[in-house]
């Protein structure tokens, strides 16, 4: 990939494992709550993310969450990475979600107060120069904020169970393919990777995968599955024959193997040379 998009994935991804770890403290909540991630909505004609949401009796509350790591500061209502990097601050991004949601719920008929916070969720992330009052909840916080939320009285009646069915049915699937850079299958590194560390060091003992560089084993047939399944993740239109496993897989010699694998897990489509798998 070009650097661009080694960035944009590297961002992607962390983000995403920000959300995964506020996701796994919220669900320990033990009041009465109804949580939603992840959500996308369209108002308007313009897309907003929420990636927390909590429904308490008769109040919302949502937070976005950011995985930031390093030191960081406000200046002029500008967020800087130290020592002079430029990022969007989040406050703009949370104050534009909060007034999209509530234009959402007047739409639908519910009048609930919404609050909002951004949440900071790796330890390595410092703030200098932050307002007291600013609606950020950095990584010392969490506890204690988590804390608050659980100590929240609510008694969850029908009107709060109707706003949630009806928040989830208004969420949109996002296409996730439109952001990626363009590909095409001969531009890829042929050759499976480690399962554990994701190298191409790969080599066939007997009936495992041998890792060269971290020493992992996996079952060949295992390798070969999750191979099959990268290739339909990323190509979704093409045909999967054994051919074409095994051109991808490169280190298993054996088409037997691979037919194996494809009539054990995948069902078989045509006849003769014209055979592949979904």
């Amino acid at each position: 990939m070009s650097e661009n998009d080694k960035q944009y994935y590297y961002n992607l991804k962390k983000g995403y494992e920000g959300e995964l770890k506020f996701d796994s403290l919220t669900e320990k909540l033990q009041c009465q709550c109804y949580i939603l991630n992840d959500l996308l909505f369209k108002v308007n004609n313009t897309l907003f993310q929420i990636d927390t949401l909590i429904i308490f009796s008769g109040r919302i509350h949502f937070s976005g969450v950011k995985n930031f790591e390093g030191d960081y500061f406000l200046e002029s209502e500008r967020l800087y990475k130290k020592p002079e990097k430029e990022y969007t601050n989040p406050l703009l991004q949370l104050t534009r979600s909060k007034s999209l949601l509530r234009q959402l719920l007047q739409s639908i008929g519910f009048h609930f107060p919404v609050d909002a916070n951004v949440v900071f969720i790796n330890p390595e992330f410092t703030l200098y120069q932050a307002p007291l009052n600013i609606p950020f909840i950095f990584p010392t916080q969490v506890n204690s904020y988590l804390k608050y939320l659980d100590a929240t009285p609510s008694k969850l009646g029908v009107k709060e169970k109707e706003l949630a069915d009806k928040l989830i049915s208004l969420h949109r699937e996002e296409d996730a393919y439109k952001h990626l850079p363009p590909y095409k299958y001969g531009q890829f590194r042929k050759g499976m990777t480690c399962e554990k560390c994701n190298c191409f060091a790969i080599s066939v003992s007997g009936q495992k995968c041998v890792c060269g560089d971290c020493g992992h084993e996996e079952k060949v047939t295992a390798a070969v599955f999750r191979s099959v399944k990268e290739l339909q993740l990323l190509f979704p239109d093409m045909k999967i024959t054994a051919n074409v496993v095994h051109d991808w897989c490169r280190v298993v010699t054996l088409k037997k193997t691979i037919r194996r694998v494809l009539e054990d897990n995948f069902n078989r489509k045509g006849v003769r040379q014209w055979t592949y798998y979904e």
